[in-house]
């Protein structure tokens, strides 16, 4: 009977080893399968103008039976 393979290990899908991947291809075949959560700047970093356009695009979207 053969020892069962360790999935998360560095072996491929015939047992083969396959190439250890550096960081940035880590990160582009993982933001090519999930996208870009989270964005490369804080919100400290942006200017705070735009927090502004948030909030009138949600005022605007009140009915106006609930006043405004």
């Amino acid at each position: 009977m053969s020892e069962p393979t360790d999935p998360t290990g560095p072996t491929g899908p015939t047992g083969t080893t396959q190439p250890e991947e550096s960081d940035w291809e880590r990160r582009r075949r993982l933001e090519a399968v999930f996208g870009d959560a989270l964005p490369d700047t804080t919100s400290d970093e942006r200017d705070p103008a735009g927090r502004d356009d948030n909030d009138a695009w949600l005022r605007a979207q009140v009915p106006p039976h609930h006043g405004g």
